[in-house]
């Protein structure tokens, strides 16, 4: 049992500060606490202090990574479609 509680990775949730996280996605402080304060970025506050999880960080550049154009034209069609709307039949005649 004891085997099993070692072998399972604990750094998947890795707690870092805002100078690792300033690493991690290559922006500068200012963009960061910019970020943040748009809720654009995941973060928790603690006292003064910022923390970020690393796998989230990870996955928010993950999720802003640029689509390929099939995936964009499919987007775009399937808004298309969605979004038809037929003009309401008038029951008033002139």
């Amino acid at each position: 049992m004891v085997a099993e509680l070692q072998s399972q990775p604990f750094d998947k949730y890795v707690l870092v500060v805002i100078e690792d996280t300033c690493h991690i996605i290559r922006k500068v402080k200012p963009t960061i606490y910019t970020l943040v304060r748009k809720e654009l970025l995941p973060a928790y506050k603690k006292g003064k202090k910022l923390y970020f999880y690393e796998d989230e960080l990870l996955a928010w550049i993950e999720n802003g990574r640029r689509k390929s154009a099939e995936q964009t034209y499919e987007e775009m069609l399937s808004n298309m479609q969605s979004g038809v709307r037929h003009k309401p039949k008038s029951s008033v005649k002139f």
